[in-house]
């Protein structure tokens, strides 16, 4: 089985060799952008599995390359961690709402970053398999959104939503059962695992960020005050 590529997009050296090395030796393939220009031609060659990104790159940042990747339709679905040394909630915050699905601070642990990038790669394979099996529920239809598990395809009003994997997660979780309030935690362990570390401020974000791209139809997603959150009955 050949194995999976991880694009490291990274201007600093050390850092490179340092998650470089450890990939390498967890068994994947890497590849090196030293700038977020050069990070989209090796990705249309190479296809990667899943890049890792650095905020602060000269020429185009980390947020500014995360932004377009979600804008492709080809790459919207492209698992990234982003790698930064800025910690402050805010900017853990933008890069969530951007699409990223995890933000990792510098300095780090090598095993725990490669935990989170298997994380996010087995929920990306769990997506997959699930979906070829229709998981033998089909298409849905709730309050005029249609989620297609098979296609990983939303609409709205006919009109197609374009979605993280995170956050399509999210959205199917909820509307499999409608009125079924989940907390935080519980809706971190069913669409990241239960060995992924996120805050309950990051959960915030993706569900903000759903309802803005699902427009009138975010109403739906409802807060439960001190719990969590569901799908309008």
């Amino acid at each position: 089985m050949a194995r999976e590529t991880i694009l490291v997009v990274e201007d600093d050296e050390n850092i490179q060799q340092l998650v470089g090395y450890n990939l390498t030796k967890a068994g994947f393939q890497v590849i090196y952008a030293d700038k977020g220009e050069q990070a989209f031609d090796l990705i249309r060659i190479e296809k990667p599995a899943l890049v890792v990104l650095d905020l602060m790159l000269p020429g185009l940042n980390g947020f500014e390359v995360c932004k377009l990747l979600r804008k492709d339709p080809k790459t919207r679905n492209l698992p990234i961690v982003m790698l930064t040394a800025k910690s402050e909630e805010n900017d853990m915050a933008m890069g969530l709402d951007l699409g990223a699905d995890d933000y990792i601070t510098k300095p780090f642990s090598p095993k725990i970053l490669i935990s989170r990038i298997k994380a996010a790669l087995r929920r990306k394979e769990g997506l997959a398999e699930e979906g070829s099996e229709g998981r033998n529920k089909g298409t849905l239809t709730v309050h005029g959104i249609t989620i297609d598990p098979n296609r990983y395809e939303v609409l709205v009003a006919g009109e197609t939503v374009n979605l993280t994997v995170t956050e399509f997660s999210i959205l199917e979780l909820l509307a499999r059962r409608p009125g079924w309030v989940f907390n935080r935690q519980q809706i971190i362990d069913e669409v990241r695992g239960d060995d992924y570390f996120i805050t309950q401020r990051a959960v915030d974000v993706q569900v903000f960020g759903l309802r803005k791209k699902l427009g009138e139809a975010g109403k739906y997603l409802e807060t439960v005050r001190g719990i969590g959150y569901r799908m309008q009955e």
